[in-house]
């Protein structure tokens, strides 16, 4: 099997170029680079018909996301009822408990790799889900975990989230970090080109933080170290780039402490100019205080030749401190920030050049070294 063809059926949460997520881009650079190493990719994913339509029926949605959740689930086993009847498969991919756990019956005569992008239901408590819900996922994934011969993680944080929480053997697990398209994320402009495209000042420090709006990203965090920045860093500008349930109340807070000249939220950036914002800024920044796995904001970041700065929460020391370990926080909360921001922007903290992150990015962390990792993982879980 080593040499042949490895027929794959990958069940996934939502389709990226209809919903962006981090779980939604890993999934979708595997699905373009996957077959270029061997691995025939047959996905299922939320979403609507066109994404059948668009990449020629090897990646179906299955139903539209905001059908009841019993709906999806008998959408999902008609799915993969049907890809099943259509053809056989080496190996099942799942990357969403959610949409594997009603299917276990169907497929356990196929060897299940798992990649895990995160403890859901505890992601889901830190959020604020109701704990009733939370349960729910939590034994919908220790289902699906237990089924597993093999389980790709991004970073040796989630190993040790799936050893010790979910109880799952170590000798099972392997680490196949994300990966990053390299080629799109360098823009070949200057700083200043990028902020007139985007409409910035061309003249001000700016950070920048692309994150989902909620809690367990440490946006509150940032908001509230930026009200001590400005009086070291007057002209300081962040600006947040993502969508989420905290977009009113983070707006309230930046109200409250009188830093709408200094704080914006931007919503949802466009992919295609999400590499621009990146070039834009002098700093990105992942404030996160939970359950940050791997954070692929980083890697975007890094290619794109602007240095980022990291809590020391999960996998994020993992993906900068080989580069240098001046890209990791002492710590967590606006103190923390504080402290690194300040001397970052005013250069008491060195960070690499723009040319030795992108360089770091492009030596580590390109697609086609991570899927032929993964195809690896795929050959065992068949042993």
């Amino acid at each position: 099997m080593s040499n042949k063809t490895v027929r794959s059926l990958q069940l996934g949460n939502v389709w990226f170029e209809e919903k962006q997520g981090g779980l939604a881009r890993v999934y979708y650079e595997l699905y373009r680079h996957l077959p270029v190493v061997g691995v025939d990719f047959c996905g299922l994913v939320v979403g609507s018909t066109q994404i059948a339509e668009r990449h020629h029926g090897n990646v179906r949605g299955f139903v539209e996301p905001d059908r009841p959740m019993l709906t999806r689930f008998r959408a999902a086993r008609q799915a993969v009822r049907q890809a099943l009847a259509q053809q056989q498969f080496d190996v099942v991919a799942s990357h969403f408990a959610l949409y594997t756990a009603p299917v276990l019956d169907l497929i356990r005569k196929t060897p299940l790799v798992v990649h895990f992008h995160g403890p859901w239901a505890a992601e889901a408590g830190v959020e604020g889900a109701a704990s009733m819900r939370s349960r729910l996922q939590g034994a919908m994934e220790s289902a699906v975990y237990k089924r597993a011969s093999r389980f790709i993680v991004l970073s040796r944080a989630f190993e040790q989230e799936l050893v010790k929480r979910y109880k799952v053997p170590a000798d099972r697990v392997r680490i196949v970090p994300a990966g990053v398209d390299i080629d799109r994320f360098h823009c070949k402009i200057s700083r200043a080109e990028a902020r007139m495209r985007l409409g910035w000042s061309t003249d001000r420090p700016t950070v920048l933080a692309v994150r989902r709006l909620v809690h367990r990203m440490g946006l509150e965090d940032l908001i509230d170290a930026t009200r001590d920045l400005v009086s070291k860093i007057p002209d300081l500008q962040v600006k947040i780039a993502g969508t989420g349930r905290l977009a009113a109340e983070l707006q309230q807070r930046i109200l409250s402490q009188g830093l709408e000249n200094h704080v914006q939220l931007l919503g949802r950036v466009e992919d295609e100019l999400l590499p621009l914002a990146y070039r834009a800024a002098d700093i990105s920044i992942v404030p996160t205080v939970a359950l940050e796995g791997f954070g692929m904001i980083t890697l975007e970041s890094l290619a794109s030749g602007t240095p980022v700065l990291v809590t020391p929460v999960g996998g994020l020391p993992e993906v900068v401190t080989a580069l240098s370990s001046a890209l990791v926080l002492d710590g967590t909360g606006p103190h923390a920030i504080i402290q690194g921001l300040g001397d970052a922007l005013t250069g008491a903290r060195s960070l690499p050049t723009a040319e030795q992150c992108r360089q770091y990015a492009a030596t580590n962390f390109t697609w086609p070294v991570i899927a032929q990792r993964v195809r690896e993982v795929y050959i065992e879980a068949l042993a």
